[in-house]
């Protein structure tokens, strides 16, 4: 793609890399056969490439954000399914974040719009918080329907809608969790903030196999939410800082004894984490510190196989449909991997049809996009549903949440089952299924 930057302009690094990023864009259009805004709404604005046309004019030109290019922007997923596509290399994700903090800078939302995405950031990141605003919601999860059709409350009837009938017990913290025998390896978990809240039994679950394994795990107190919430809403003063504080956690847990990895159980923490060094390139202090932290970040699934597991029986018939988080397979691009140790483990794996495309989660998409995300929601059902799993298996948080408020059939972490497999409890979803396999 042809860019007119003049050299002022270029003197910004942002636009710098932006102008990079543009450049490799030949127009071909094989992003529009992945992307599941354009699959949906059939705008060729809410495609990759309309978005990319969208993001130079408004760069080139040095115009902030309109009406028009917010609305198109916000209905990007930031699933990367264009970047698993596109044949160029075209980095989408680095794009369309800096179009994403342009606006924030320069476009004066509605009312609402400012009131919801002010609240999302002040109460997702925080555990204390978040867990209060469930207790509230319990309340409120009878009007969900009443509020999803009034004018102006469809966020809010959204919001009620993903909130759980009932919340699980706040979990149990210490910093360490020393290995069982001779230690072979030390690591850092990261426990999320909305993970830590909504299924503590995820993070149980690593820290115990882990552990089992031979593997020293810390849990840093000073460590919080990974900036990833912050990050896809344009907030990058607040992601910025959010990375920041990881890293101090992280860095003072690797000098005072050395870490072989930092893992990761939620695939959208795990894609934000690794990009901390582009993050906080530009800051002095933190560049060098920032990509240590994003070389040592790991995949739970990618840890594990480095451990030469044995083979296990203990999931022989249970047919697992296995999700592959957007930000998984196109954001890290880890495709096979858990799978192979799914099945290393006993279960029967199956793709689901249509698994490139996103389930509509995307961090706080389905709060602030309800209608697209639950036409997604719906889509993703019906393929899983074609498969007739027992069982449902998925590595990220937001999409175990999406996909459980349409569908009878439990979903669990891939860490989970692994664990049962290798000696740990039997997650209470496959208890319930009834299978005599099970």
């Amino acid at each position: 793609m042809q860019t007119n930057f003049t050299a002022e302009q270029l003197a910004d690094p942002g636009v710098a890399h932006a102008e990079s990023i543009l450049r490799k864009c030949v127009h071909c259009g094989f992003c529009t056969a992945t992307c599941p805004t354009y699959l949906t709404l059939g705008d060729e604005l809410d495609s990759p490439r309309g978005r990319i046309y969208l993001i130079k004019d408004m760069l080139e030109n040095g115009k902030p954000a309109d009406d028009k290019i917010v609305k198109h922007i916000d209905r990007c997923l930031s699933c990367l399914a264009c970047m698993t596509t596109c044949p160029s290399g075209v980095h989408y994700m680095h794009l369309v974040d800096h179009a994403r903090a342009h606006i924030q800078k320069t476009y004066k939302r509605p009312f609402m719009d400012r009131f919801y995405r002010t609240m999302l950031s002040m109460v997702l990141p925080y555990p204390m918080r978040f867990r209060l605003a469930l207790q509230a919601a319990r309340l409120g999860r009878p009007f969900a329907g009443l509020m999803k059709r009034l004018h102006g409350f469809e966020r809010m009837g959204s919001m009620l809608e993903l909130a759980p009938a009932r919340l699980p017990q706040k979990p149990e913290r210490r910093e360490t969790h020393p290995a069982m025998g001779k230690a072979r390896a030390r690591v850092a978990v990261l426990q999320g903030c909305a993970q830590r809240v909504l299924d503590p039994e995820i993070n149980r679950a690593t820290i115990e196999l882990l552990t089992r394994l031979g593997v020293e795990v810390l849990t840093p107190e000073d460590e919080g939410c990974c900036g990833a919430l912050v990050h896809h809403m344009g907030m990058e003063d607040d992601a910025l800082a959010a990375a920041r504080n990881n890293i101090d956690a992280w860095i003072r847990a690797m000098n005072e004894g050395g870490l072989d990895a930092i893992i990761i159980t939620t695939s959208g923490c795990g894609t934000t984490v690794k990009d901390y060094g582009h993050m906080l390139r530009l800051d002095p202090e933190y560049a060098e510190k920032a990509a240590t932290v994003s070389a040592l970040a790991k995949d739970i699934t990618e840890f594990l196989a480095t451990l030469d597991l044995p083979q296990s029986k203990i999931g022989r018939g249970l047919r697992l449909a296995y999700h592959s988080a957007c930000s998984m397979q196109h954001g890290q691009k880890i495709t096979a991997l858990p799978k192979t140790l799914l099945a290393n483990a006993g279960f029967t794996v199956s793709d689901i049809p249509e698994g490139h495309l996103c389930c509509g989660s995307a961090g706080t998409y389905n709060i602030l996009q309800p209608e697209i995300a639950g036409k997604l929601k719906a889509r993703k059902i019906a393929n899983i549903e074609r498969v007739a799993p027992d069982l449902i298996a998925a590595g990220n948080i937001g999409c175990i949440t999406q996909i459980a408020s349409g569908t009878g059939i439990p979903i669990i972490h891939t860490v989970q089952l692994l664990n049962w497999a290798y000696g740990g409890n039997m997650p209470e979803a496959v208890g319930n299924i009834g299978t005599s396999a099970a």
